[in-house]
Protein backbone atom coordinates (compact mmCIF):
# COMPACT_ATOMS: atom_id res chain seq x y z
CA UNK A 1 0.00 0.00 0.00
CA UNK A 2 1.30 3.58 -0.92
CA UNK A 3 1.15 6.73 0.70
CA UNK A 4 -1.92 7.38 -1.24
CA UNK A 5 -3.51 4.78 -0.73
CA UNK A 6 -3.10 4.93 2.90
CA UNK A 7 -3.99 8.97 2.85
CA UNK A 8 -7.33 8.09 1.10
CA UNK A 9 -8.57 5.52 3.63
CA UNK A 10 -7.56 7.82 6.45
CA UNK A 11 -9.94 10.53 4.88
CA UNK A 12 -12.94 7.73 3.95
CA UNK A 13 -12.70 7.16 7.75
CA UNK A 14 -12.53 10.52 9.13
CA UNK A 15 -15.11 11.63 7.00
CA UNK A 16 -17.42 8.70 8.05
CA UNK A 17 -16.48 9.52 11.51
CA UNK A 18 -17.32 13.64 10.99
CA UNK A 19 -20.78 12.15 9.04
CA UNK A 20 -21.39 10.13 12.11
CA UNK A 21 -21.05 13.03 14.96
CA UNK A 22 -22.91 15.30 12.49
CA UNK A 23 -25.66 12.77 12.45
CA UNK A 24 -25.98 12.23 16.16
CA UNK A 25 -25.63 15.57 16.68
CA UNK A 26 -28.54 16.08 14.63
CA UNK A 27 -30.52 13.70 15.93
CA UNK A 28 -29.89 14.83 19.70
CA UNK A 29 -30.91 18.84 18.45
CA UNK A 30 -34.36 17.58 16.81
CA UNK A 31 -35.29 15.28 19.84
CA UNK A 32 -34.49 18.17 22.60
CA UNK A 33 -36.75 20.70 19.99
CA UNK A 34 -39.23 18.10 20.18
CA UNK A 35 -38.96 17.71 24.02
CA UNK A 36 -39.18 21.21 24.31
CA UNK A 37 -42.49 22.00 22.47
CA UNK A 38 -44.10 19.14 23.80
CA UNK A 39 -43.04 19.87 27.25
CA UNK A 40 -43.23 23.52 27.52
CA UNK A 41 -41.60 25.55 30.81
CA UNK A 42 -41.72 21.56 32.05
CA UNK A 43 -38.86 21.07 30.08
CA UNK A 44 -36.60 23.50 31.70
CA UNK A 45 -37.61 22.67 35.35
CA UNK A 46 -36.94 18.70 34.63
CA UNK A 47 -33.41 19.93 32.86
CA UNK A 48 -32.56 21.96 36.03
CA UNK A 49 -34.28 19.26 38.18
CA UNK A 50 -32.05 16.50 36.56
CA UNK A 51 -28.91 18.77 36.97
CA UNK A 52 -28.87 18.36 32.60
CA UNK A 53 -30.42 18.00 29.44
CA UNK A 54 -28.95 14.66 28.52
CA UNK A 55 -30.47 13.53 32.36
CA UNK A 56 -33.69 15.52 32.14
CA UNK A 57 -34.44 14.81 28.52
CA UNK A 58 -34.16 10.95 29.41
CA UNK A 59 -36.88 11.67 32.11
CA UNK A 60 -38.99 13.32 30.20
CA UNK A 61 -38.40 10.74 27.16
CA UNK A 62 -39.51 7.88 29.83
CA UNK A 63 -42.80 9.76 30.71
CA UNK A 64 -43.65 10.20 27.19
CA UNK A 65 -43.17 6.54 26.78
CA UNK A 66 -45.07 5.41 29.77
CA UNK A 67 -47.81 7.90 29.02
CA UNK A 68 -48.38 6.19 25.39
CA UNK A 69 -49.26 2.93 27.21
CA UNK A 70 -51.92 4.92 29.32
CA UNK A 71 -55.40 4.34 27.53
CA UNK A 72 -56.39 7.88 28.31
CA UNK A 73 -60.04 8.83 27.27
CA UNK A 74 -62.32 11.55 26.88
CA UNK A 75 -65.75 12.83 29.77
CA UNK A 76 -68.92 12.42 28.14
CA UNK A 77 -70.61 15.24 27.80
CA UNK A 78 -72.71 13.66 30.47
CA UNK A 79 -69.56 12.89 32.74
CA UNK A 80 -68.24 16.65 31.96
CA UNK A 81 -71.65 18.33 33.27
CA UNK A 82 -71.38 16.69 36.59
CA UNK A 83 -67.74 17.58 37.07
CA UNK A 84 -68.78 21.02 36.23
CA UNK A 85 -71.70 21.06 38.38
CA UNK A 86 -69.47 19.37 40.98
CA UNK A 87 -66.73 22.13 40.53
CA UNK A 88 -69.40 25.09 40.90
CA UNK A 89 -70.62 23.78 44.02
CA UNK A 90 -66.67 23.04 45.97
CA UNK A 91 -66.10 26.81 44.47
CA UNK A 92 -68.97 28.14 46.21
CA UNK A 93 -68.45 26.31 49.14
CA UNK A 94 -65.14 28.51 49.53
CA UNK A 95 -66.79 31.14 50.52
CA UNK A 96 -68.03 29.73 53.93
CA UNK A 97 -65.35 26.80 54.56
CA UNK A 98 -62.05 27.49 52.79
CA UNK A 99 -60.66 24.51 53.83
CA UNK A 100 -62.55 21.79 52.73
CA UNK A 101 -63.23 23.45 49.56
CA UNK A 102 -59.62 23.08 48.75
CA UNK A 103 -59.54 19.98 50.34
CA UNK A 104 -62.91 18.68 47.34
CA UNK A 105 -61.08 20.35 44.88
CA UNK A 106 -58.14 18.65 45.07
CA UNK A 107 -60.54 15.23 45.64
CA UNK A 108 -62.16 16.61 42.62
CA UNK A 109 -59.25 16.51 40.73
CA UNK A 110 -57.79 13.02 41.45
CA UNK A 111 -61.49 11.65 40.52
CA UNK A 112 -61.51 13.69 36.93
CA UNK A 113 -57.98 11.88 36.46
CA UNK A 114 -58.98 8.48 37.41
CA UNK A 115 -61.88 8.75 35.11
CA UNK A 116 -59.64 10.43 32.67
CA UNK A 117 -57.62 7.03 32.83
CA UNK A 118 -54.66 8.47 34.45
CA UNK A 119 -52.95 6.19 37.57
CA UNK A 120 -53.85 7.85 40.65
CA UNK A 121 -51.62 6.45 43.40
CA UNK A 122 -48.30 8.66 44.01
CA UNK A 123 -48.73 12.47 43.72
CA UNK A 124 -45.35 12.88 42.00
CA UNK A 125 -46.48 9.93 39.80
CA UNK A 126 -49.71 11.67 38.80
CA UNK A 127 -47.53 14.54 38.69
CA UNK A 128 -45.40 13.32 35.88
CA UNK A 129 -48.13 11.39 33.78
CA UNK A 130 -50.15 14.96 33.59
CA UNK A 131 -47.26 16.80 32.18
CA UNK A 132 -46.77 14.83 29.02
CA UNK A 133 -50.39 15.76 28.06
CA UNK A 134 -50.47 18.92 30.14
CA UNK A 135 -47.02 20.58 30.18
CA UNK A 136 -48.49 24.23 31.27
CA UNK A 137 -50.63 23.68 33.92
CA UNK A 138 -48.73 20.83 35.85
CA UNK A 139 -47.35 23.39 37.58
CA UNK A 140 -50.51 24.82 38.88
CA UNK A 141 -50.89 20.91 40.25
CA UNK A 142 -47.79 21.32 41.90
CA UNK A 143 -48.52 24.81 43.75
CA UNK A 144 -51.95 23.68 45.00
CA UNK A 145 -50.74 20.20 46.44
CA UNK A 146 -48.38 22.07 48.22
CA UNK A 147 -50.83 24.59 49.50
CA UNK A 148 -52.77 21.91 50.62
CA UNK A 149 -50.15 19.96 52.10
CA UNK A 150 -49.04 23.15 54.18
CA UNK A 151 -52.91 23.55 54.92
CA UNK A 152 -53.21 20.00 56.17
CA UNK A 153 -49.96 21.02 58.91
CA UNK A 154 -52.28 24.65 59.74
CA UNK A 155 -49.39 26.30 58.04
CA UNK A 156 -52.04 28.14 55.02
CA UNK A 157 -53.87 31.25 55.05
CA UNK A 158 -56.87 32.04 53.30
CA UNK A 159 -55.40 33.85 50.93
CA UNK A 160 -52.98 30.72 49.84
CA UNK A 161 -55.87 28.67 49.91
CA UNK A 162 -57.83 30.90 46.98
CA UNK A 163 -54.35 30.35 45.27
CA UNK A 164 -54.72 26.90 45.41
CA UNK A 165 -58.17 26.73 44.06
CA UNK A 166 -57.46 29.20 41.20
CA UNK A 167 -54.54 26.59 40.42
CA UNK A 168 -56.43 23.44 40.94
CA UNK A 169 -59.32 25.25 38.85
CA UNK A 170 -56.98 25.51 35.67
CA UNK A 171 -55.55 22.12 35.53
CA UNK A 172 -59.18 20.69 36.49
CA UNK A 173 -60.53 23.41 33.32
CA UNK A 174 -57.95 21.44 30.87
CA UNK A 175 -59.24 17.76 32.43
CA UNK A 176 -62.76 18.68 31.19
CA UNK A 177 -62.27 19.50 27.52
CA UNK A 178 -62.94 16.90 25.27
CA UNK A 179 -59.80 15.92 23.70
CA UNK A 180 -55.90 15.84 24.51
CA UNK A 181 -53.73 18.46 23.29
CA UNK A 182 -52.05 18.46 19.89
CA UNK A 183 -48.88 17.09 20.89
CA UNK A 184 -46.01 16.71 18.76
CA UNK A 185 -43.91 12.97 19.62
CA UNK A 186 -40.70 13.49 21.04
CA UNK A 187 -39.00 10.73 19.45
CA UNK A 188 -35.24 9.38 20.06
Amino acid sequence: MDQHQVTLIVAVIALAILVAVVGFLFIRKRRSQMLRERFGPEYDRVVKKEGGVHPGEDVLQFRAKRREKLQIRSLSSSSRSDFANRWTAVQAQFVDDPKNAVVGADQLVSEVMKVRGYPVGDFEQRVADISVDHPVVVENYRAAHDITLRHNRRQASTEDLRKAMVHYRLLFDELLEDSLPERKEARG
